[in-house]
């Protein structure tokens, strides 16, 4: 291209007609792991928790602190974070958060005593909150305008394979002890390499940096089209980083909405998932089969994701979200009122195939709303938001079960969350087919 040819784009234009590659089958590939060992570390001591109260002498409610530890660890990780992905980059703040990830979890399973557990607990989550705050608008920086949304629910399917694999884990190694299953975990965090290696930095921040050579290099690798010369490429770069941002002009109302929405949706999810094996077995299933259910459970999310990625890039985020989410609160009542076996896993089963489907456009529709220079802040209050709820959930659900509140009665109280979440998307932004800014 001559020099007259040079022109001055939106960075986003150079997305619009770019095709979906290789390279971004493999960096798919990268961050889809990633979100299984976010997901993995957040359930995998679910499932060995009764070893691990017998070990400490602590009851469900001191059950229920574990479980919340890492979640804990991760609201103000994920407020720290989120700012510095806006500042050093995406790529560099994904591999230090798994890395020192890693090193943390692994110490915990040798935690001497419930406080020093607790405290390492929170410390890896502090850790984690990073990889885990920056994944989805990482991948959304690097995916073409027409395949972003179908993508990136894919990449919430992540989940699920968590989830089997953190069951697969405590009934292959549940009977070594929780700290075996904790071990393995910590492991995962080794992954960091194969991110540093797969994965280029967003071109989206790389520009909103003035580093124009190098998002030009990372445009032509994910095989854009329109990318030649010295195309220069622009993006709002005002108030990168800063958290106050979020509250500024037209932003302030959906970031509002949206932390509320995190939070409602996530207590939702999160109450029943920690303590789905404890209410199955207060309806008669073993331990064994309580595992099984979940497991089913965990493999009917994955249609639910199939489902809702292709409806989404058709349909538009809002409408397929609006839909999946009263569709999930009406198997959750369905599950509530179950009054025998085949209803307890009907219910369930229409419960996590739409809430999860639901998730999987959340995560990518939550990652839309804000331009380049504010999105991982954005991105990292919508995290703390949900793991504000992922923190009091286990505890407020473990009092509900530890005073016999009945199965009927908790599973009601945690489904008027998937009632409130339904409405509070209702004034938010369709952002299908837009261009990220």
């Amino acid at each position: 291209m001559a020099a007259t040819d040079t022109r001055v784009l939106p960075i986003g234009a150079a997305f619009d007609r770019m095709p979906f590659t290789r390279r971004h089958v493999l960096i798919a590939l990268a961050l889809f792991i990633a979100f299984v060992i976010e997901s993995w570390e957040q359930l995998a001591l679910i499932y060995v928790s009764a070893d691990l109260g017998s070990a400490f002498g602590i009851d469900e409610a001191g059950i229920g602190l574990v479980l919340s530890a890492v979640a804990l660890g991760m609201i103000p990780g994920a407020l720290v974070w989120g700012p510095i992905a806006d500042r050093i980059g995406r790529r560099p703040t994904s591999f230090w958060s798994l890395i020192a990830y890693g090193l943390l979890a692994f110490a915990s399973a040798f935690a001497p005593t419930l406080e020093v557990l607790l405290t390492l607990r929170v410390a890896s989550g502090l850790a984690l909150a990073g990889v885990y705050t920056i994944t989805f608008p990482y991948f959304l920086e690097l995916l073409p305008t027409k395949q972003r949304g179908k993508a990136a629910v894919y990449l919430s399917i992540g989940w699920p394979i968590g989830m089997l694999a953190a069951i697969g884990a405590s009934v292959a190694l549940g009977s070594l002890g929780w700290h075996v299953v904790v071990i393995t975990s910590a492991a995962a965090g080794l992954w960091a390499f194969a991110i540093r290696a797969w994965v280029p930095e967003s071109p989206y921040w790389l520009a909103a940096r003035g580093r124009q050579d190098e998002a030009r290099q990372v445009l032509r690798r994910l095989g854009s089209p329109d990318t030649g010369g010295q195309d220069t490429y622009t993006v709002a770069a005002e108030q990168l980083g800063n958290p106050l941002g979020l509250f500024r002009g037209g932003l302030a109302k959906i970031t509002v909405v949206m932390l509320v929405l995190n939070f409602a949706f996530n207590w939702g999810y999160w109450g029943l998932q920690t303590w789905l094996p404890t209410l199955l077995m207060q309806r008669g299933l073993s331990l064994s089969a309580s595992l099984g259910f979940a497991a089913l459970s965990a493999l009917m999310m994955i249609p639910g994701y199939v489902s809702a990625s292709l409806l989404t890039a058709r349909y538009g985020r809002k409408k397929i979200f609006l839909i999946y989410v009263v569709a999930a609160a009406a198997g959750g009542l369905w599950f509530a009122t179950a009054a025998s076996t085949w209803q307890l896993y009907a219910g369930n089963f229409v419960l996590s195939f739409f809430s999860l489907g639901a998730w999987g456009v959340w995560n990518t529709w939550n990652g839309e709303f804000y331009p380049t220079a504010l999105r991982g802040t954005g991105y990292s209050w919508a995290t703390a938001a949900q793991l504000v709820a992922t923190t009091v959930a286990p505890s407020a659900v473990g009092a509900l079960v530890a005073h016999a509140t009945g199965f009927t009665a908790t599973m009601l109280v945690i489904n008027a969350f998937m009632v409130a979440t339904a409405l509070l998307a209702l004034p938010l932004p369709e952002t299908e087919g837009r261009e990220l800014e």
